[in-house]
């Protein structure tokens, strides 16, 4: 038994933040039913390379544990079997540009109106209120404008977005939250309700003791490469065979950090007796730091360190950091056979419940697998008439 066993959720998302969405609501134990456009679908099945098999890894990554049925939302058609899908739903999830879906006829006070229990979650860009509502928004832009991207780099360089799309991927964790959230109210309320995610907020919302401390000082953030504002020493040194983390969250580590380093009296510098001290003498400290740093090797001096209780990591690649036997152990990376691909591994489910446990059942599915299984066996056509659906160029 998984979490949302026997509940079903209606996909009409694409790219990132949605099907994020939407893979965990999955990966949970929900049934998710992916609609797209036949012919195209999601718009990450062309984004590459890499591709495995003519399958692109960036569609891999967020689409496990889904069934797809490829319709055009657009053709008459289809209407048919969509109203029949959404009577049998208990959750929506799209990212359109808000004002799509109302335009295509599956606007949420007209699916409130015919289904009142069904959870309806919009994720856009800003809303589906407020000024900019209407503007589209895409993860660089909203890194940039919630003011990530300018806390985000070397002091003395020029802004950078996240590796990842950490807009998206922020976005549907919130997303996620909401729809649950929805489905505990409707289990007292017998109703369902909106679910309004922007990309906007979401990002904002990341921004946590930075914004803090801007509402509070009216200061604007800097960026500080890999250091902490408010935590020193916290930050990457160099040692002789590679770049480590080093994170000392009290004076306590700080002493033991003096100790390993076999400078003791380090910690009795008037400059650095608290990490207050610490956070304003912070060149001082780098300086000092790096220069004793710097003669040991990597892996001595982080073994040194947890023997120590300091906290300190080394810097890896992504391959090193996915070969860590620590994540096999937690099943995190996951084997699957996809139909064209073959045996590709994604990444496993980092929720962890000891009685119904989130699973990775089945592979991403290609463009259009389950068509004919969901409208003959969920919207109860006949073969024929899904047949007659595909010559009509509304279902694939």
């Amino acid at each position: 038994m998984t979490p949302l066993d026997g509940l079903t959720v209606l996909d009409f998302s694409r790219v990132l933040a949605g099907p994020y969405c939407t893979m965990q609501l999955a990966d949970l134990g929900a049934r998710v039913i992916k609609i797209e456009q036949p012919g195209r679908g999601d718009d990450t099945r062309a984004w590459g390379p890499p591709f495995i098999g003519g399958e692109s890894a960036y569609f891999l990554s967020v689409n496990r544990n889904k069934e797809s049925l490829a319709l055009d939302l657009k053709h008459p058609a289809a209407r048919p079997a969509i109203d029949t899908l959404l009577s049998r739903a208990d959750v929506l999830v799209e990212n359109f540009r808000p004002g799509t879906m109302e335009r295509l006829g599956f606007g949420y006070d007209a699916i409130a109106a015919r289904h009142s229990a069904l959870v309806y979650c919009s994720i856009s860009g800003f809303g589906q209120t407020g000024p900019r509502s209407l503007e589209p928004g895409y993860d660089a832009m909203m890194q940039a404008e919630a003011g990530l991207m300018s806390i985000t780099g070397a002091a003395d360089g020029p802004p950078f977005r996240l590796g990842v799309a950490i807009g998206d991927i922020a976005t549907g964790m919130f997303a996620v939250q909401g729809v649950l959230a929805a489905l505990l109210a409707r289990f007292r309320t017998g109703r369902g309700q909106r679910v309004d995610i922007a990309m906007l907020d979401a990002v904002t919302a990341l921004l946590s003791y930075q914004a803090s401390s801007a509402l509070a000082t009216g200061d604007t953030p800097v960026r500080m490469g890999n250091r902490h504002p408010s935590i020193a020493p916290y930050d990457t040194f160099a040692a002789a065979d590679g770049e480590f983390v080093l994170s000392v969250g009290n004076d306590d580590q700080f002493r033991r950090l003096a100790i390993v380093l076999e400078r003791p009296a380090l910690a009795d510098d008037r400059r650095y007796l608290t990490n207050a001290d610490r956070v304003v003498n912070a060149d001082a400290l780098r300086r000092d730091l790096s220069a004793l740093l710097s003669h040991w090797r990597r892996d001595d001096v982080l073994a040194a360190l947890k023997r120590a209780g300091v906290p300190g990591a080394a810097v890896r690649t992504v391959i090193q950091a996915l070969a860590d036997p620590q994540l096999a152990a937690r099943d995190m990376i996951v084997p699957l056979e996809h139909v064209s691909a073959g045996t590709i591994r994604v990444l496993g489910t980092p929720l962890k419940l000891s009685e119904t446990p989130a699973a990775i059942r089945t592979p991403p599915p290609t463009l259009g697998q389950h068509t004919e299984a969901i409208l003959m066996t969920d919207a109860g056509l006949t073969r024929a008439e899904v047949m007659s659906l595909r010559s009509a160029g509304a279902a694939g």
